[in-house]
């Protein structure tokens, strides 16, 4: 395979302000990481809270830390449309004018004005890796993934670029299951 990349799916989650984080757990909480994931500093946390949208909740959605300036939700289409949402496809922190939400954890709620996307499909790449591969950050690209019954082209991949992170695709659980995308699954990136 030209140009092998490393399939993630990113499972529903958000990233939480400070600010949120002291609402929603108390005064000073601190994140307690439960496992690293792929990208280096970047961990799944042990809190979860529950994220409600005008026809149903999400209860025990992963916050994935460290803490980030502001506050953020990620789900799949199929996740956004059944909690009554329209959650625009962005990139990771672009979010004024995306869905509103209410946050509820253990000690208090949140009520979002925006901060509801679906995470636009992604290659996190090094300068490294991207340079090997002949690719630029923010260009779009698309990625062949072969499985059995249900290859297919993801194309509007968006390419990052950046020293702090270490190569691979991210897709949400809706795009994972259309491709019968497992653990150790490669696409290859096209064009």
């Amino acid at each position: 395979m030209d140009k092998p990349v490393l399939i993630e799916t990113s499972a529903r989650h958000l990233h939480v302000s400070r600010e949120h984080l002291d609402i929603l757990f108390g005064e000073g909480y601190e994140l307690t990481p439960k496992k690293d994931l792929s990208q280096p500093g970047q961990f799944a946390c042990e809190e979860r809270v529950e994220v409600v949208g005008p026809k149903k909740s999400l209860p025990g959605v992963s916050i994935l830390g460290p803490v980030r300036p502001e506050t953020q939700v990620e789900l799949s289409v199929t996740d956004a449309r059944s909690m009554g949402l329209f959650a625009p496809i962005r990139e990771s922190g672009d979010i004024e004018g995306s869905a509103p939400c209410r946050l509820i954890g253990p000690k208090g709620e949140v009520a979002l004005d925006c901060g509801v996307i679906v995470a636009k499909r992604h290659i996190h790449a090094t300068p490294e890796d991207a340079g090997r591969y002949g690719l630029k950050d923010r260009q779009t690209v698309s990625v062949e993934v072969n499985s059995d019954g249900r290859s297919l082209i993801f194309g509007d991949v968006i390419v990052r670029v950046n020293p702090a992170y270490a190569l691979a695709m991210h897709i949400d659980t809706d795009e994972s299951n259309a491709s019968l995308a497992v653990p150790g699954t490669y696409g290859g990136i096209r064009g």
